[in-house]
């Protein structure tokens, strides 16, 4: 039955086997015995797609809770153990692979040694839990409804605008975040193909811009790209200010229009409300809650 929900909830067995660190050819096994057993096709199979059938649709509504409460049963035996053990999936996106999960992980893995973590680090906002990940890390206008969420890493984040010291004294350096437009700008672009407007705030007043410039990066896996382009010098970039903070403080980059940084609410963990969570994932969650209420130390 879990090898059944695995395909189908991942439309296909080389993808299913990928995640759930099988084999292919066993799933195709389990599933033909589910299949035979009950009498039933559960999944069409074509060359190019794996789909459940309306008697394997139905099957999935109902197997899903089941199988939620068989896992969570039986994890009870896990929580009864003085460290948990298992394993700990994560859907993060790179921002907060980069800047939230290295302050948090290495106490995490030193705290609980018998639990494996494992990270998938993208920016294409997938569906976390039908990915197989059992928790997730999001900024509020990415969260799924119906989620129980708790904050993870910075309370307060700031996006950051610069550029290196050689562009701006040949171009010129912005007063205004106007003055962007008629600038080299280094842009990134979604998953989605979305390209997301840069915003300014100052007091009362809200800037939304949308600049133009030799350069569009994937958000996520080439963000390095856009930053190491911006350190040679080839235009203005637009990014968390804790990921420039480095390079700035090196001088291989200079902030611009620092007093129009925009504030925004840092990232939550979330993950699906259940009567018995899994230990892996308890540990987890408490782990971040007692890392939030501890004092931070500025250096």
């Amino acid at each position: 039955m879990n090898a059944f929900m695995s395909v189908a909830k991942a439309g296909g067995f080389r993808d299913a086997a990928r995640a759930g660190d099988m084999s292919p050819s066993g799933l195709s096994e389990a599933v033909r015995r589910l299949e035979t057993q009950l009498g039933v096709r559960l999944l069409n199979r074509t060359t190019r797609s794996v789909a459940p059938t309306d008697a394997g649709r139905r099957l999935l509504d109902r197997l899903g809770p089941a199988l939620a409460e068989v896992e969570s049963a039986l994890d009870v035996v896990n929580s009864a153990r003085d460290k948990p053990i298992g394993s700990l999936r994560l859907n993060v996106p790179v921002s907060a692979a980069r800047l939230v999960l290295p302050s948090i992980l290495p106490g995490f893995l030193a705290a609980y040694p018998e639990i494996d973590v494992e990270i998938v680090a993208e920016d294409s906002f997938v569906d976390v839990f039908a990915s197989g990940c059992d928790a997730g890390i999001r900024y509020d206008e990415r969260l799924e409804q119906d989620m129980i969420a708790v904050p993870i890493g910075p309370r307060v984040q700031r996006f950051a605008c610069a550029a290196a010291p050689a562009y701006l004294d040949r171009r010129g350096r912005p007063q205004h975040p106007q003055d962007l437009l008629s600038h080299a700008c280094i842009r990134g672009r979604f998953s989605s193909g979305m390209i997301n407007a840069w915003e300014f705030e100052q007091g009362e007043e809200l800037i939304k811009l949308e600049p133009s410039g030799p350069l569009i990066v994937r958000v996520g896996a080439a963000t390095d790209l856009a930053v190491d382009m911006a350190v040679a010098g080839a235009g203005v970039i637009y990014l968390f200010e804790d990921w420039l903070r480095p390079y700035i403080q090196r001088g291989e980059l200079e902030p611009i229009l620092d007093p129009w940084w925009p504030h925004f609410s840092g990232p939550l963990l979330y993950f699906p409300s259940r009567r018995l969570m899994p230990a892996p994932l308890r540990a987890f969650v408490d782990f971040v809650k007692a890392s939030g209420e501890k004092p931070r130390v500025d250096p």
